[in-house]
């Protein structure tokens, strides 16, 4: 099981928006900006669905995902990939619902994408970049 460091966490604070990429079934990619995005667990990410068209259509039809994390001081980066699952009900829907809601009532809170962790590269440049980490 792969799981965020203290160093990706910290890497991942200072992040906002957050570049999410996917693909449709097809392999045409897509990369969105998202700021409700959260480490709910040491390998799980949470993002809060507003508008999401393409990215939610690419998810559905294939459930990979890569989130770029980038810390501009440090020069440090890592590109997290993982498997999705998309909730429109339940307990952690709701709560998630409730964070939204609680930034506006305009926010429409579609849905929850909950991102399982399975590979972290490092993306920093130097002879460590690419590679994945153990």
């Amino acid at each position: 099981m792969v799981t965020l460091t203290a160093e990706m966490k910290e890497v991942f604070a200072k992040n906002k928006p957050y570049a999410i990429a996917t693909a449709s079934k097809k392999g045409i990619p897509n990369v969105a900006p998202m700021n409700t995005v959260q480490i709910v667990a040491d390998d799980t990410i949470w993002i809060g669905d507003n508008y999401m068209v393409k990215t939610l259509a690419n998810v559905r039809e294939n459930p990979h995902m890569a989130l770029y994390i980038w810390d501009p001081e440090k020069k440090r980066c890592f590109q997290i990939k993982g498997t999705v699952t998309v909730k429109t009900s339940g307990p952690e829907y709701e709560k998630i619902k409730a964070q939204i809601k609680a930034k506006g009532p305009q926010y429409p809170a579609k849905g929850l994408l909950i991102l399982k962790i399975t590979e972290v590269f490092d993306c920093t440049p130097g002879p460590n970049a690419g590679k994945k980490i153990e």
